[in-house]
């Protein structure tokens, strides 16, 4: 196998985000349950016999070292150093929306590789890789809805109901970093269990950095308060500045404030590339009403 094309890269929401603590190393401790949708980058990967990495934009440019780039780098350091690719990325998932774009990149990339370069490394060593480059890239390397804990490395995986979602997407985007360094941010949520998220999945909990993403982005409340002028009620995704809102059908809604993206979605029971890994499965939690 030499090349791989229509490899598909997920985003993902947060059904709920809470903050628990904060370890001494200054990472923030979470507790959420991150759900697959449909909305995805594309990546095509095509094998080099020159051992060099390289990267085609096929939409709008991406940064210079983006997660693609490093993950391919981190694979080849680990496993194959004689090993080179080139991979075409075509985007799609927003930037700076809270929903993964670039973690989920970083994911397929990993598993796409390990493929084409006939690796046959297990699921928990490409785990172990991605989550040096990035706290959500295990999500997405484990291929199932899940609830997450810790860092993002505490992984278990949930049985969701399939949905629609509208995710609608301010003009504006929010740094990750300046969310979770804000000194108005919440960082002592009770922790909360899977059985009280399973008692009612869709009005579960909160997102605890929406409040501080509202003060530094105008556009969360704007596309929250378009939402709700709808009849549906609407979230901040991660760290946005997305928002989303469950919904029995897809219907037309106006008045969008202009420059916003909306974009009817539809979950995933998994990830495309689950089982493109080898792996000991955890057992799945019921979470389908």
């Amino acid at each position: 196998m030499s090349t791989l094309y229509d490899i598909a890269a997920p985003a993902k929401l947060n059904l709920f985000l809470h903050i628990v603590g904060r370890r001494a190393d200054g990472y923030h401790l979470l507790q959420s349950v991150f759900a697959l949708i449909d909305w995805s980058d594309t990546l095509h990967v095509e094998r080099r016999a020159d051992g060099r990495i390289t990267r085609e934009d096929l939409g709008d440019p991406l940064p210079a070292d983006d997660l693609i780039l490093r993950a391919a780098r981190a694979l080849q350091r680990l496993a194959a150093p004689e090993q080179g690719a080139h991979i075409a990325v075509r985007k799609c998932i927003p930037a700076q929306a809270g929903m993964g774009g670039g973690s989920s990149d970083a994911a397929s990339t990993l598993l796409a590789l390990n493929r084409i370069w006939g690796l046959k490394l297990p699921l928990a060593d490409l785990i172990r890789i991605g989550l040096s480059l990035g706290a959500d890239v295990p999500f997405f390397l484990g291929g199932r809805n899940a609830w997450v804990e810790g860092i993002g490395e505490s992984i278990r995986p949930v049985d969701l109901k399939v949905r629609r979602y509208l995710v609608v997407k301010p003009p504006q985007g929010l740094q990750t970093a300046a969310i979770f360094s804000h000194p108005a941010l919440k960082r002592d949520s009770d922790a909360a269990t899977i059985e009280s998220f399973a008692a009612d999945p869709l009005g579960f909990g909160r997102n605890d950095l929406e409040p501080v993403a509202r003060m530094l982005c105008p556009g969360v409340s704007q596309a929250i308060e378009w939402l709700e002028a709808n009849g549906l009620r609407g979230r901040m995704t991660g760290s946005g500045s997305a928002v989303f809102a469950p919904a029995d059908a897809v219907r037309d809604l106006a008045g969008l404030p202009e420059g916003f993206q909306q974009r009817w979605c539809r979950g995933l029971e998994c990830h495309p590339l689950a089982g493109w890994a080898s792996s000991d499965e955890l057992p799945v939690v019921g979470a389908s009403r």
